[in-house]
C-alpha cells in the first residue's frame, strides 16, 4: 500500500507584513508629491503622475472583506492628511507665536483632520464605485468603460474640491489645477473651464497611466498587437488640445481697445506684532504718509493709489485721528486712494471688511464688503463648538459680518471700473467672474499676508490669484502689506512690483481692456463641477444597476 500523498500546501490567510504596508507607503507617497507640486517647492510637473501611486494603492486593494470600503477610505484619507498638514504648516507655526498660544501649532493638524475627508470620499468612490477588480486586470480591457472610469473619477475630483471651497466657508487654496500655475500654456484654458479644468485633466491623466499600464498587462499575449486602445489615444489627444489652445491665445492678439491707468501700489512692511501694538500707531502713520508723499512725486502723476488691507492701524472710521488722516492722504494725492480698513454699522451692531474708494479729495466714498470672509480669521464656524477650544477661539473673539452685494467701484479718470477683492477672495474664481460680469475691467486684489510671516503663505496666496486674470481675461493688481505687490497680465504672466518683505511704493502703467467680450468662464462659471456631479450621479447609477443584476 502506497504512502498517502502529502497534503498540497495551503495559501496563508495572513498577508505578509510588506503586503499589508505597501498601499499605505503609496498613499503617503501621493500625499508628499502633492505637496512638492505646489509653493515653495513648485515642482508642478509632479501633478501629473502624484496621485498614481494611490491609484495603485485603490485598484489594488482585495476585492472582498467586511472592512473593504473603509480600508479604500482609509488610503485617500491618509494622502489627504499629509497634503494638508504639510502643505499649510505655516498656519500654525506663524499664529501661535503671534497670539501666544502653543496650541495653535496643531492647528494645521486639526484642519486635515476634516479636509482629508475629501481625499476619503474620492479614494472610496474610485476603489468602490468605479473599479471594484477581481485582481485580474480583466475589468480594464474596455476602451469605452476605462474612458469613462477616467471622466467619473475626475469629475469626483472636481465635485469634492468644490464642496472643500464653500462647505464650512470653505477654504479653497490650492486645488489640483493650481499646481500648473507656472505652465502659462496648459492654464489658457481656464477661460472657458476654470480651474476645476485643469484639476479635471491631470485627474484623468493620472486614472490613465494607471488604468492603461493594468489593462496592457492583461493583455500581453497572442492578441496583444491586434487590441486598440482608444482611451490612451484620447488622453494624449486632450492633453495634446489643451497646450495647443494655450500657445494660440498667448500668441493671439487682443483686439479690445484699453486705456493706461497709472497706478501707485503702496507696500508699507508692516509686522503683525507691530500693526497689533499701540505704541506703533503713530509709526505706521508716519510710514504711510511718507511713501505716499513720495509717490506722489512720480511722473506721470498717478490716477490710483493703493493701499493694502487694514492699512491704518484701526478703521479708518473708528476714530477722528484714524479718519482725518486718511482724508488728509485723499487730499493730498490729488487723486483717488483706495484702502483696505474696517467698518461698523451702529444700527445692525455688526463690523465688516471693507474697500474704500476715496475720489473728490475724499469728498467721493465708495465702499465695498467683503462677501466671503475667512473661516478662523474673520469668523468661526459653528461658534458655539469651535469657540470652546481655548487656542481656537481666541483667533476671532467676534464675527465679521459678509457682504451681500458684488459692488463695481467706479474711477472718474480713467473712466474704469474696479472689482476690490479683499485678502484671499481672489483665490475664488466664482466669486471673482461675478464681478466681472457686473462690467469690472480691472481686478485688484488687497491683502494683509504679514499675518503668516515669511513662510510660503504668500506664494501660495499669489499661485492661486492668477488664474484670476486668465479665467476672466482682466489684469489683476495686487497690494500687500508685506507682499508680494505685483500685476498680472491676461495671459497668467506675473509682473513683481515690490520684493517681498521691502517697504516701498512702486507706480506702473497697467493696460486696461475697456470692451473686451466676457470670456466663457465668466458667463457660466462652474459649469464643469455640475457636469462632473452629473458624471458622478450616473456612475453610482451604473454601480446599482451591475449589483442588482449580480455583476461585480
Amino acid at each position: 500500500m502506497s504512502a498517502p500523498a502529502a497534503p498540497l500546501p495551503q495559501p496563508s490567510l495572513r498577508r505578509s507584513l510588506p503586503s499589508r504596508l505597501w498601499p499605505w507607503l503609496a498613499a503617503a507617497t501621493t500625499g508628499v508629491l502633492l505637496v512638492l507640486c505646489f509653493p515653495p517647492w513648485n515642482q508642478g510637473w509632479l501633478c501629473w503622475i502624484a496621485l498614481t501611486p494611490l491609484i495603485l494603492a485603490v485598484f489594488a486593494s482585495p476585492p472582498e472583506g467586511k472592512w473593504r470600503g473603509f480600508r479604500l477610505a482609509a488610503l485617500g484619507y491618509v494622502a489627504g492628511w499629509i497634503f494638508i498638514t504639510t502643505t499649510f504648516w505655516w498656519l500654525g507655526s506663524t499664529l501661535a507665536p503671534l497670539f501666544g498660544s502653543p496650541l495653535l501649532i496643531a492647528l494645521p493638524s486639526l484642519m486635515a483632520l476634516y479636509m482629508a475627508l475629501y481625499g476619503a470620499g474620492w479614494s472610496w468612490f474610485v476603489g468602490a464605485v468605479l473599479a471594484p477588480d477581481d485582481g485580474t486586470g480583466k475589468r480594464f480591457q474596455s476602451s469605452t468603460r476605462n474612458l469613462f472610469m477616467g471622466c467619473a473619477g475626475a469629475g469626483a475630483w472636481v465635485a469634492f474640491e468644490y464642496m472643500r471651497t464653500w462647505i464650512l466657508g470653505g477654504f479653497g487654496w490650492n486645488p489640483l489645477g493650481v499646481a500648473l500655475h507656472q505652465d502659462l500654456a496648459m492654464i489658457q484654458i481656464v477661460d472657458i473651464t476654470g480651474v476645476p479644468g485643469l484639476s479635471f485633466l491631470i485627474v484623468f491623466v493620472n486614472l490613465m497611466i494607471v488604468i492603461v499600464v493594468r489593462r496592457i498587462i492583461s493583455e500581453i499575449g497572442p492578441v496583444f498587437l491586434t487590441r486598440v486602445r482608444w482611451e490612451f489615444s484620447a488622453t494624449v489627444a486632450v492633453i495634446a488640445f489643451v497646450f495647443a489652445y494655450g500657445v494660440h491665445a498667448m500668441l493671439r492678439k487682443d483686439p479690445s481697445p484699453a486705456v493706461p491707468l497709472r497706478a501707485v501700489a503702496i507696500q508699507p512692511n508692516i509686522p503683525q506684532t507691530e500693526k497689533r501694538d499701540v505704541a506703533m500707531e503713530d509709526e505706521i502713520f508716519q510710514r504711510l504718509d511718507r511713501l505716499t508723499s513720495l509717490a506722489a512725486l512720480s511722473q506721470p502723476h498717478p490716477q490710483l493709489f493703493i493701499w493694502p488691507e487694514a492699512s491704518t492701524p484701526r478703521s479708518m472710521f473708528a476714530d477722528q485721528v484714524n479718519y482725518q488722516f486718511v482724508i488728509n492722504q485723499a487730499r493730498n494725492t490729488q487723486s483717488a486712494l483706495l484702502i483696505g480698513t474696517l467698518d461698523f454699522d451702529p444700527e445692525r451692531r455688526e463690523d465688516y471688511n471693507i474697500a474704500a474708494l476715496l475720489t473728490d479729495g475724499g469728498e467721493t466714498q465708495q465702499f465695498y464688503r467683503k462677501v466671503h470672509l475667512v473661516p478662523f480669521g474673520e469668523y468661526l464656524p459653528i461658534r458655539p463648538i469651535s469657540s470652546a477650544i481655548p487656542a481656537v477661539g481666541q483667533l476671532v473673539p467676534s464675527d465679521f459680518t459678509p457682504g451681500t452685494e458684488y459692488k463695481v467701484l467706479k474711477l472718474a479718470d480713467p473712466p474704469i471700473r474696479l472689482a476690490t477683492l479683499i485678502c484671499f477672495e481672489d483665490t475664488l474664481g466664482d466669486l471673482t467672474r461675478r464681478f466681472v460680469s457686473r462690467g469690472a475691467e480691472v481686478l485688484i486684489n488687497i491683502t494683509n499676508d504679514g499675518w503668516f510671516a515669511q513662510s510660503p503663505a504668500a506664494s501660495q496666496h499669489l499661485a492661486n490669484a492668477l488664474f484670476r486674470a486668465v479665467e476672466n481675461r482682466r489684469p489683476l493688481i495686487r497690494c500687500g502689506n508685506t507682499g508680494i505687490t505685483c500685476a498680472v497680465d491676461i495671459y497668467g504672466r506675473v509682473d513683481l512690483w515690490i520684493h517681498p518683505f521691502e517697504q516701498g511704493f512702486s507706480a506702473r502703467t497697467v493696460s486696461i481692456p475697456t470692451t473686451s467680450e466676457l470670456t466663457f468662464y465668466t458667463r457660466h462659471g462652474d459649469w464643469l463641477t455640475w457636469l462632473s456631479a452629473g458624471i458622478v450621479l450616473l456612475a453610482v447609477a451604473e454601480r446599482f444597476r451591475r449589483r442588482a443584476q449580480g455583476k461585480a
